[in-house]
């Protein structure tokens, strides 16, 4: 379906390197991918590369450079294009950075610093986890709940986790077989949004319902306007204390929905694999999709029609995409 989806990739005004490896893992992907192509007049999307902890005065010359070099982005004033950068660019007041943190969409990486992310416009990677061991279905679970070790340590909240026997505290990160195996037979994963959420995948992929403590509206969870997040996890304020993530989670849990819960977000998990080689509904196939989901809707190009059939084929369980229908 997006065989003839193609990209142009800006050659930077001299080498670099990206500052973390989930941004060098996606610019990597991205030059061994089909979509790339030699001639800007076949692109539908341009990609910006530059390193995101340089100057912004840096980024704001190559913009300007760009636009006196090339036709491309004064033809949309950057709508077409995107770049990547984990931590996000921030307001400013030139002219190009103004057009790049308007028009372009940002890839960044959740959890964004808040007022680096623009919902519906900019869109999140999906955390780099290795899956070295095979994914488990369903199965036998003897702990109710398992708290992630990024969850604050000092927070009244974590305080009552500690004092209840269904909470296993994870104080620091295990490794990787124990964390397999306290993620096989554990019901719920707690995690706490504004800190390291990069086990969200690995939860998923081992049968961990994930319950994310958070006080806001979530707008930057990976591929957010792909899947259907409320169809995997549970979210829950934390002004409650244990007894408020008892009652949402049982609320949410009843009647074994739970069961459906755990072998969608099984599912899903593929859509959160990295691969040296790319592959078809792979974290970065899904985010070339949702990025050229958002420039069809964006831009009226009439393709989203097509990003939506390509989505629905196949695999991708929880596709907002297609209507948020998800298959029993």
């Amino acid at each position: 379906m997006l065989n003839s989806f193609k990209i142009y990739i800006y050659t930077p005004s001299k080498p670099f390197s990206f500052p973390s490896p989930i941004e060098s893992l996606f610019f990597a992907s991205l030059q061994a991918s089909s979509f790339v192509t030699q001639n800007p007049e076949e692109a539908h999307l341009f990609f910006v590369p530059f390193a995101s902890n340089i100057p912004t005065r840096s980024i704001a010359r190559f913009i300007r450079d760009l636009r006196m070099e090339f036709p491309y982005w004064n033809r949309t004033l950057g709508a077409d294009h995107f770049y990547v950068s984990c931590t996000g660019l921030g307001y400013e007041s030139d002219r190009n950075l103004v057009e790049l943190k308007k028009n372009s969409v940002q890839i960044s990486c959740s959890p964004v610093p808040e007022g680096k992310f623009v919902p519906h416009k900019d869109i999140t990677l999906p955390p780099l986890a290795s899956f070295t061991y095979a994914s488990h279905s369903p199965g036998n679970k003897t702990t109710r709940y398992l708290v992630m070790h990024n969850v604050a340590k000092d927070s009244k909240l974590v305080n009552e986790l500690r004092n209840d026997s269904d909470f296993l505290m994870e104080s620091e990160p295990s490794n990787e077989m124990t964390l397999v195996e306290r993620l096989g037979r554990s019901m719920f994963c707690l995690f706490e949004y504004g800190a390291d959420i990069s086990g969200i995948g690995k939860a998923l992929r081992f049968g961990c319902v994930p319950v994310m403590v958070t006080d806001r509206p979530m707008q930057d969870l990976p591929l957010m306007d792909v899947l259907n997040w409320q169809k995997i996890v549970v979210f829950v304020g934390s002004g409650g204390g244990v007894k408020e993530v008892k009652r949402v989670v049982d609320r949410a849990c009843r009647d074994d929905e739970c069961e459906g819960t755990r072998r969608l977000g099984t599912a899903a998990s593929q859509h959160f694999g990295w691969n040296e080689i790319p592959e078809p509904y792979d974290s970065f196939y899904m985010e070339i999709a949702h990025n050229f989901l958002l420039l069809s809707l964006r831009s009226h190009l009439g393709m989203s029609l097509v990003v939506r059939m390509w989505l629905s084929k196949g695999s991708c369980s929880l596709c907002l995409a297609v209507g948020g229908q998800v298959p029993g």
